[in-house]
């Protein structure tokens, strides 16, 4: 896939590159983020060059795996945290992360953090409904997935916001740091966003309404 740039009405969704590699590294010291999100720990300046400028890349190259940084657009009006708030040349700062893993033919897997200082502000799911349109129109997804552990109430925030709705609790249903733990997984479709399917899609029907006399 060649590497996307997508815009929103306050954020630019796009690709790493090399320079994003100190708020990359400044952001995942983050407590936070280490505790839901499988980056290593300590997370060393080392670890965000080879994400930006190597995992990455290879990712857009293979099809294994498209991440995206979301920054500010320059004009735009989150104002400055403890990571600084001067960007790129014509960019805000760096305020999410969003990846998205193709899983078989159909379906794709969104995950997704925050930058801490810029939480709240609803950035994330703005980049996440970006990213879930072009998965939906651009990359031949027809059922996109979120998993995130049950007590990442954040997360599951971020997914309702965004249109996601939650289907359950899946048992052991992800590992995390050589533990698999329960998560909550929740999905959206194309046509939860208005938009065509790749392949048709037969709902369950609704169960018919008991009448009273019956």
């Amino acid at each position: 896939m060649e590497p996307t740039a997508l815009t929103t009405e306050r954020l630019l969704v796009r690709p790493y590159v090399p320079a994003d590699v100190p708020e990359v590294h400044a952001a995942c010291q983050d407590p936070g983020i280490q505790r839901w999100i499988p980056v290593p720990v300590p997370y060393r300046r080392d670890d965000a060059e080879i994400f930006v400028t190597e995992k990455t890349p290879a990712g857009w190259q293979d099809d294994s795996e498209y991440n995206f940084a979301v920054r500010l657009k320059a004009d735009g009006l989150g104002g400055e945290g403890p990571l600084g708030g001067e960007g790129l040349g014509g960019e805000g700062p760096l305020v999410a992360a969003v990846g998205l893993v193709p899983r078989g033919t159909d379906a794709h897997e969104i995950g997704y953090w925050a930058v801490a200082a810029h939480r709240g502000r609803g950035y994330t799911a703005e980049a996440v409904l970006a990213v879930a349109r072009w998965a939906f129109t651009e990359a031949g997804c027809v059922r996109l997935v979120w998993r995130a552990g049950t007590g990442n109430t954040a997360s599951r925030a971020v997914a309702e916001k965004a249109g996601f709705r939650i289907e359950g609790v899946a048992r052991a249903g992800m590992e995390h740091r050589g533990t698999l733990r329960d998560c909550r997984v929740g999905a959206l479709l194309p046509s939860d966003l208005g938009l065509p399917s790749r392949l048709p899609y037969l709902p369950t029907p609704e169960p018919a309404a008991v009448s009273a006399g019956s």
